[in-house]
């Protein structure tokens, strides 16, 4: 298999997480943290707001399957990226829309992805794109969270319209099993 790695932040991770978890191509999503200059960061300590560090999912595709574009293509879809460090009622610097690149060829598909998107909004795409120093895996209990927890208000009102919002947009990138 030939993977690649994307993390990506928009948002609460758990949104993300299972967004991504839909896709074709997709092999891996973790949740975790990045993007700011404590080490080991906890999702305690990221909600101190003296971390820096965003919400983020480590998404590991398969390139043969799916490519980095069409990745970001989907990220630009499922948040809003003209929101500064909120997305809806989360709100704060860790809930910021940022991209991670790993390597020159993501960094010029990241900005060019940037400039297309921009086109689509009034208002200023506000995402960050920096360089990945170091990706933090989240805590046990915030891995696979919409899958343990359909149930919770948090699901049924924020992650659920997404995700219906991503299987109309994207019905031919969804893994049938």
């Amino acid at each position: 298999m030939n993977t690649e790695k994307a993390v990506l932040g928009g948002g609460c991770f758990w949104c993300l997480e299972a967004s991504f978890q839909m896709i074709q191509g997709v092999v891996g999503v973790l949740p975790g943290y990045a993007g700011g200059s404590t080490e080991n960061p906890t999702y305690r300590d990221l909600h101190t707001r003296e971390t820096n560090h965003a919400e983020v999912v480590e998404i590991t595709f398969d390139r043969d399957s799916i490519g980095y574009k069409e990745v970001l293509d989907i990220f630009w879809a499922i948040h809003d990226p003209t929101t500064l460090n909120r997305q809806g009622n989360d709100e704060g610097t860790e809930y910021r829309s940022i991209i991670l690149y790993s390597g020159d060829e993501q960094k010029t598909i990241a900005f060019a992805s940037k400039t297309e998107v921009q086109k689509l909004w009034d208002d200023p795409v506000v995402t960050e794109i920096v360089p990945l120093t170091k990706f933090y895996e989240a805590e046990e209990e915030h891995h696979n969270f919409y899958q343990k927890h359909p149930e919770k208000a948090y699901c049924q009102v924020i992650i659920n319209p997404k995700l219906e919002k991503l299987r109309a947009k994207f019905a031919d990138r969804l893994k049938t099993t």
